[in-house]
């Protein structure tokens, strides 16, 4: 499962005069940002008259209490009554990516080898989020992080001919149009199981380098 991706938000064109946001100096708005469990991450969500803001949340919504509540970062199984409370379309959300990373499943055993996947075009997609406010302790026991929080996770599915030989189990399910995208703010929840299993065609993705590679990022921008 998808546990790293890159989001260059310069490319997902999202203007101040568009979105209103001001500038996150803490996660470096203006650079690619790497983003990892419960670290932050942009997501943009729709508002009731149509109009979409993008906010700061954290990656990882709390998981089922027969797992403890640990952030769950990739959702699969909709049908979980756990997760049916945020499947409704006030909890819909656009995660925007450049890049998102796989374990390779042939790795040499015991050294994990990552590999990267991004857009042919080197540009913008969505994954299908799904966000929600939480309040608790959202650190860890030497670095407690009492309060209010948002969070958002994503949805995955069957990986495609191009993730497959890589990473078999999921991956992420890719918004790669506008159509897509508003489908998917406004889909009844009824519908979440027909966009879930849609197969993203291979030519949309391509393996753009690994985590060998002196620089996977250098290779994406290219």
């Amino acid at each position: 499962m998808c546990n790293r991706y890159a989001s260059d938000i310069r490319k997902a064109g999202l203007e101040r005069e568009m979105y209103g946001f001001e500038e996150w100096s803490e996660t470096r708005i203006n650079a690619i940002l790497e983003v990892f469990p419960k670290s932050y991450g942009p997501v943009i969500r729709a508002l009731p008259d149509g109009t979409r803001e993008l906010h700061k949340m954290r990656w990882g919504l709390p998981g089922p209490a027969s797992t403890g509540g640990a952030p769950v970062t990739n959702i699969r199984n909709v049908q979980s009554p756990h997760w049916r409370r945020v499947l409704g379309v006030r909890h819909r959300c656009l995660v925007p990516f450049t890049a998102f990373s796989e374990y390779d499943d042939a790795s040499p055993k015991g050294k994990k080898q990552i590999r990267w996947f991004a857009p042919r075009d080197r540009g913008v997609m969505y994954f299908a989020g799904v966000y929600d406010l939480w309040q608790g302790d959202y650190g860890t026991k030497s670095n407690p992080n009492e309060g209010d929080h948002k969070l958002f996770s994503f949805l995955t599915t069957e990986a495609n001919d191009l993730v497959r030989p890589v990473h078999a189990k999921a991956m992420p399910v890719v918004l790669s149009t506008p159509a897509e995208c508003d489908e998917w703010l406004s889909a009844p929840a009824s519908e979440i199981g027909r966009i879930q299993a849609r197969v993203l065609p291979r030519s949309i993705l391509e393996i753009v380098g690994t985590e060998e590679a002196e620089s996977y990022v250098g290779s994406y921008l290219k």
